[in-house]
């Protein structure tokens, strides 16, 4: 039984999925939007929003906790500087999942992480 269990593996070691979330986070904190799996995506989402509410509250405890999850500092500032201003009148609900389709090669679903 897979009770009290959250999160999905990905089919990868604990260090690599880590790497991997915090890269796919990363890239759409710099790019706004990113083009990836369902599976991915739903696991980069809770990520992100967490990060961003950090940027949120803003203080130097949170920047040091967004820093321990995704230690590229340019990423952080971007995160305190340009992004948590444009989301001060929301309470969650960062990011969106837009179904894309199957991809070609393997048929695995596509999904569009987006910053909202």
């Amino acid at each position: 039984m897979r009770h009290r269990i959250a999160g999905r593996k990905l089919g990868r070691p604990k260090d690599q999925r880590v790497a991997l979330l915090r890269s796919l986070v990363s890239e759409l904190v710099l790019h706004d939007r990113i083009t990836t799996t369902e599976a991915k995506a739903k696991e980069a989402r809770s990520f992100a929003e967490k990060i961003i509410s950090y940027g949120k509250k803003g203080s130097l405890h949170h920047r040091r906790l967004a820093l321990a999850k995704i230690p590229n500092p340019v990423v952080v500032k971007q995160v305190f500087d340009s992004l948590a201003p444009r989301f001060v009148g929301r309470d969650g609900g960062y990011t969106r999942i837009v179904k894309l389709g199957r991809r070609k090669g393997d048929g695995a679903p596509l999904a569009m992480l987006e910053l909202v």
